[in-house]
């Protein structure tokens, strides 16, 4: 798992977190691991085994599904890397953050001229 994967799974995971209301504490308490290490995971400080993850996810309540449904995978060196490095920064925003890119990214549009699809 790349450093940049490991990332967006942290964001993930404290996203889903926050949107539930629960601290570190008590997930880290629910997962049966140290609240020390679940802040590492969730910074991206740690490449969590799948042992770690199933443990994050039954104590968030949700499905490995619900943790990667919306990670796309590393671009090749080929394909549109970026895209792929946006995509994955917008899955950690919450709803109402997502919301507010996407006015910033229509009024960017309307700078560059580009027109509404």
């Amino acid at each position: 798992m790349s450093d940049n994967i490991s990332k967006i799974v942290g964001d993930r995971i404290k996203l889903i977190r926050l949107e539930q209301g629960l601290t570190q504490e008590e997930v880290a308490y629910r997962a049966g691991i140290d609240q020390s290490h679940l802040g590492r995971l969730e910074r991206g400080e740690r490449n969590p085994s799948l042992a770690v993850i199933e443990k994050v996810i039954y104590a968030l309540g949700i499905t490995f599904e619900d943790l990667f449904k919306y990670i796309l995978p590393p671009a090749e060196e080929n394909d549109n890397k970026d895209l792929s490095l946006i995509m994955n920064k917008l899955t950690t925003l919450s709803k109402k953050e997502q919301k507010l890119v996407l006015i910033i990214l229509n009024a960017l549009f309307k700078l560059m001229g580009k027109p509404d699809k």
